[in-house]
């Protein structure tokens, strides 16, 4: 029961800041206009996707939605089973970035199950993300550390 409070706390904060980041963003940024942080490499510049990554699925966003949202549920899930700290966290951060995405896919314009996700960091000329993606890439990791420390002992 600890580890899933742990997860779901780990989760909960993600969460927030990732919408909270959002908020700021959209009160503060531009489309139009990129603010430098590192030079050319990262930047900040409000953007609307309707898809992932480099806006690949963008004609399919009410699908995105429906698996971002059975993402959501099969963590939950695993958040049940945490056997270790570390899997609660590394579970926690992969629940709070899916739910932080999908919050806006369902309640952000144009449309509910149709929202296109806030992205604000600007890395380089490649694409443009936000804080939900930077916590999944952190679950992910943990996630990798935590199995090939396992499959090492």
């Amino acid at each position: 029961m600890l580890r899933f409070l742990l997860a779901v706390g780990v989760a909960a904060v993600a969460v927030w800041v990732d919408q909270g980041t959002k908020a700021l963003a959209l009160a503060r940024l531009s489309e139009a206009d990129r603010v430098p942080i590192l030079g050319d490499w990262l930047g900040l510049q409000l953007a609307f996707n309707p898809g992932t990554v480099m806006s690949l699925g963008a004609d399919a966003t009410w699908l995105l939605t429906v698996l971002a949202a059975a993402a959501s549920i099969a963590l939950l899930i695993a958040a049940t089973r945490a056997r270790t700290a570390g899997w609660a966290i590394a579970i926690g951060l992969l629940w709070g970035g899916a739910v932080g995405n999908l919050l806006d896919r369902l309640l952000a314009p144009p449309g509910f199950g149709r929202g296109h996700v806030t992205d604000f960091l600007a890395y380089g000329n490649l694409f443009i993300g936000n804080l939900a993606d930077v916590i999944l890439g952190v679950g992910v990791g943990l996630g990798l550390l935590l199995y090939l420390r396992k499959a090492n002992t």
